[in-house]
């Protein structure tokens, strides 16, 4: 009896691996590159290797600040910064490839109803046990397929804000120029904002934030790239090399 409940537990397990044709893989492909070799002008803020993001410290899988790509997908980008450059501006990437280590540490967090450390800052009108329901956390990411990321716009000479943690937090729906500092170009809201407003859709936000959310997506769509409802900084590379399989090796 025992190994027939064992057996149940298993099986329809096996079945959903199959049937989804999911994989992950730890090992590093030849075709992932730093982002910076191909694009030298990118600016890097790897927020989940800093304390500034939602979590509040550095997230498990990242080991250093780099910004790993397919080599399709950077070559895809590199187009976007050289539409950028004559205009006197950049991209800078926020999050590129993610291992599977860092969404599944992001899934424990979630489950931890009493750590809500930066919730002034990243989520001040979601309730943390809806963060799953209402789409802002998944136990899958395309970001760990290796073709998606997070960017903004920022000027050329500009340099990234140092971040204070011991600052007073400020709703990342806030104006700007009260939120905590970042040298992109006003988007509405601030990176990983857990908020309609974050939709790039959302007709709340001003009118210069429109144009500059109309500007970054008309240049990665052209690019190949295809945008998130959800999230204004959100993007898939259409052609990714690697549909089914998720990776989890570090980012070093």
């Amino acid at each position: 009896m025992k190994l027939f409940n064992v057996l149940l537990m298993i099986f329809p397990l096996l079945s959903t691996a199959d049937t989804n044709n999911i994989k992950i893989e730890k090992q590093r492909p030849a075709d992932f590159v730093d982002i910076k070799q191909i694009i030298p002008k990118i600016q890097i803020d790897m927020r989940y290797f800093s304390e500034h993001n939602f979590v509040g410290r550095r997230i498990q899988g990242y080991q250093a600040p780099i910004c790993l790509l397919t080599v399709p997908a950077a070559e895809a980008l590199k187009t976007v910064v050289t539409k950028l450059l004559p205009m006197g501006l950049t991209l800078k990437v926020y999050d590129c490839y993610r291992p599977q280590t860092a969404v599944d540490d992001f899934v424990k967090w979630a489950s931890e109803s009493g750590n809500v450390l930066m919730r002034t800052e990243f989520y001040p009108s979601v309730e943390k046990n809806k963060l799953f329901s209402e789409g802002y956390i998944a136990r899958r990411s395309g970001h760990s397929r290796g073709s998606t990321l997070d960017l903004t716009i920022v000027p050329i000479n500009s340099t990234i804000p140092f971040y204070d943690k011991k600052n007073q937090q400020v709703s990342c729906t806030a104006p700007k120029s009260q939120r905590s500092p970042d040298n992109s170009l006003d988007f509405g809201t601030g990176f990983d904002c857990f908020s309609p407003l974050s939709h790039p859709d959302s007709q709340n936000i001003s009118a210069q934030s429109k144009a500059n959310r109309l500007l970054l997506r008309s240049l990665m769509v052209a690019a190949g790239f295809k945008p998130l409802d959800t999230e204004w900084w959100h993007f898939t590379f259409v052609n990714e090399p690697y549909l089914t399989t998720y990776f989890d090796f570090p980012v070093q």
